[in-house]
């Protein structure tokens, strides 16, 4: 199997999109892991995507903004929210790398309840807050419903410099075409498309998290290997293809 590369901007590959979105002020961090300790918590058909022998655990969080349908305009009010999500990285038997996301806290319950119903990404319904003081972004979550009600991630970082050229593990991390799902008995793949990610170096100041052991996940275990972040890029998903079984 040939397994695509790393692409860090490649052309569009939908003819058509379903879905419009901006993605603002994200940070991701990222920890190794060992690929057997992921391959369980993946859909059938898919299976760790590694570099040099490891996987990683990302934990991601940004603001959403103008999520609506095809290239029109945004949803008023639904379609803008804060978000965090615990993600995986995969490869499909045809070569395709995704991420898979083991959650996605959002601040909208309306789009929480049509995630969870059309592709059943695990969406989950959180008070969150994205705050701002010069270079300083925090970040902070408390799930409402469903799942391990309660949980919570409070993260902040320093922004840093721009990256001119991104290191192997940064374009692994984020130079990601599309996402993995289980839905309704079949593995789905959903691709989307924008322009090369605008990358920052970035300090963590102070993490206080339990979403990804909430994920089913070792908890961060010492410093993460990557943190980044990114002022945002215009992002559109073209139709879910079925992987074939």
């Amino acid at each position: 199997m040939d397994i695509e590369p790393v692409d860090r901007a490649p052309q569009q590959r939908f003819r058509r999109a379903i879905l419009g979105q901006r993605w603002e002020h994200l940070t991701f961090l990222h920890w190794a892991v060992a690929p057997e300790l992921v391959a369980p918590l993946l859909p059938a058909g898919t299976r760790p995507d590694t570099l040099d022998g490891l996987s990683y655990v990302g934990l991601i969080g940004f603001r959403m903004v103008g999520l609506g349908l095809g290239t029109g305009p945004g949803v008023p009010y639904f379609g803008s929210f804060a978000e965090t999500n615990v993600r995986l990285y995969s490869v499909d038997h045809t070569g395709r790398r995704a991420v898979v996301f083991r959650s996605l806290d959002a601040s909208r319950l309306v789009p929480v309840l049509v995630a969870r119903a059309t592709l059943r990404l695990p969406y989950l319904w959180s008070a969150m807050r994205l705050d701002r003081d010069g270079d300083r972004y925090t970040y902070r979550c408390r799930r409402r419903w469903p799942g391990a009600v309660g949980a919570s991630s409070r993260m902040a970082v320093r922004v840093g410099d721009p990256i001119a050229e991104p290191t192997p593990l940064e374009h692994f991390v984020t130079a990601r075409w599309g996402l993995h799902t289980r839905a309704y008995g079949r593995t789905l793949h959903l691709p989307n498309w924008h322009p090369r990610w605008p990358l920052h170096r970035a300090e963590l100041l102070s993490l206080d998290d339990d979403l990804v052991a909430a994920a089913g996940l070792p908890p961060p275990a010492g410093p993460p290997a990557s943190v980044l972040y990114s002022p945002g890029v215009p992002v559109r998903f073209g139709p879910p293809v079925t992987l074939p079984e």
